[in-house]
């Protein structure tokens, strides 16, 4: 009946006209969905650009801290994704305190919370469901097979966006974090945010804090945007990573503050074996704009599960406060693959243990069938810009005895020292490149090309 153009348009206009009218019941009664226009909910959630909005509240929301509400968000969630196709939708989360358990994604969908919005994590695990491990790792990170779903997840989704007014999702880690200090678990901790097999992805302007382990994690998928998150955890909370884009492709994360118990920013792309059968690798990305505190670990760290490869990485205007390194390059043999065309300039850091560190003998295998032939390339890696204080050592490179990481490139680089700091200042084995206006000078394995040699910065834009 419905077969000429403008009569399909009449057709979807007139869906449309009933949407933002019609009040939905649901076949067990158990909940009423008001869809309405954008404009008839909070001001600051109407110009995010979808046709059919609803509040948590319409599901029985209950913002208590105490009542659950994970039957609330999964319902909400799977009655407005019948909206995908017309417009999409958003679900808004307003002022207190949801207690939940795990939810899923939809496409075509926003997540949307208020300033005083706070989700708070379960710590029941019954409400987490244990789903497979990620086939480019093989078993967990914390235990052998399984791990449990995180607690804002999605998988094989297009268009979806978590964004707000600074509103905060809790994990109420510590339960987790003892756990795993005593050996307790029997499957790997959840993540706050994982988005799989996805592509057209936002996360931005919200507050996560106390992850029971890593905090955002898009994994498999591309044309992905983490932006002005503010992500806080203690920083003896264990693998309280901030942001790990793995094997992803065109991804930029900007105007972020990360106080973290591990890595700011971890790039990977697969554990050994698993990572490079499955064989997809991070490229395109774009790190800038970065605030980093990070005592026992990185502001950035490139692997160390790289299995899948990682590309064409570009990191500035970044900065490092109290951590124990700007960017460090984690592998060793069985990792197999390469990390290569990194690109970092204009770094600011400041309490630093030290500057530069890669290291080919980073152990932690997921069990003993990797490959003792799979040696991973390092090659032209560049730094150019960096200004640190207070700092212990400036640089410790070492590659893989007999496959030296090549290609390394350090220029326009001032690190003043600390107080005690390490007599010798540079540790180099199994490396080589170039130096340029380095100090202090480094060994002799970085060749000294003078002044007037600067390390390269592409200055083109990826196409996200």
């Amino acid at each position: 009946m419905w077969t000429t153009p403008g009569r399909r348009k009449v057709y979807g206009d007139i869906l449309l006209l009933l949407g933002i009218l019609l009040v939905l019941v649901n076949i067990n009664g158990a909940a009423i969905l008001k869809v309405r226009g954008l404009d008839s909910l909070d001001d600051s959630a109407a110009g995010c650009g979808r046709r059919f909005s609803a509040s948590l509240t319409d599901f029985g929301g209950v913002g208590d801290g105490v009542t659950s509400n994970t039957m609330a968000f999964q319902t909400a969630i799977d009655s407005l994704s019948q909206f995908a196709s017309y417009g999409g939708s958003l679900l808004f989360v307003p002022p207190g305190k949801w207690l939940t358990g795990s939810f899923n994604l939809t496409s075509h969908f926003t997540l949307y919370l208020h300033k005083d919005a706070t989700i708070l994590a379960s710590q029941d695990e019954n409400e987490w469901a244990v789903i497979d491990p990620l086939p480019s790792y093989g078993r967990g990170r914390d235990a052998a097979g399984g791990r449990y779903i995180s607690l804002i997840f999605g998988t094989n989704l297009t268009d979806v966006v978590i964004t707000g007014e600074n509103g905060t999702v809790d994990g109420q880690g510590v339960t987790w974090w003892d756990k795993f200090h005593k050996g307790e678990l029997k499957y790997t901790r959840p993540y706050l945010i994982e988005i799989m097999y996805s592509q057209d992805v936002q996360i931005s302007n919200i507050t996560l804090m106390n992850s029971p382990s890593w905090n955002v994690h898009p994994v498999y998928s591309s044309n992905v945007v983490v932006q002005g998150l503010t992500i806080l955890a203690p920083v003896t909370s264990p693998n309280t990573d901030g942001i790990n884009p793995d094997s992803c492709t065109n991804t930029r994360i900007e105007d972020c503050y990360i106080v973290s118990g591990d890595d700011c920013i971890a790039v990977k792309s697969g554990w050994d074996q698993y990572g490079i059968k499955f064989g997809m690798p991070t490229k395109q990305l774009v790190i800038r704009r970065l605030t980093c505190i990070s005592p026992f670990s990185a502001v950035i760290a490139l692997g160390s599960e790289m299995s899948g490869g990682i590309e064409d990485v570009r990191a500035e205007d970044i900065t490092g406060i109290n951590s124990e390194s700007a960017v460090r390059i984690k592998t060793a043999v069985g990792r197999g693959n390469y990390v290569k065309d990194i690109y970092v300039r204009r770094m600011s850091m400041k309490t630093m243990k030290m500057v530069f560190w890669m290291a080919g003998n980073y152990g932690s295998h997921p069990d003993n069938d990797y490959d003792p032939n799979a040696i991973p390339v390092i090659q032209n890696i560049n730094f150019r810009d960096v200004v640190a204080e207070n700092v212990t050592m400036a640089g410790r490179l070492e590659g893989v005895p007999g496959h030296p990481f090549s290609g390394i490139c350090i220029s326009n680089v001032t690190i003043e020292l600390a107080k005690k700091p390490k007599k010798v200042q540079w540790n180099c084995s199994e490396i080589s490149g170039v130096s340029s206006d380095v100090t202090p000078k480094p060994c002799n394995l970085l060749m000294d090309q003078g002044p007037e040699n600067t390390c390269n910065f592409p200055e083109e834009d990826f196409p996200l």
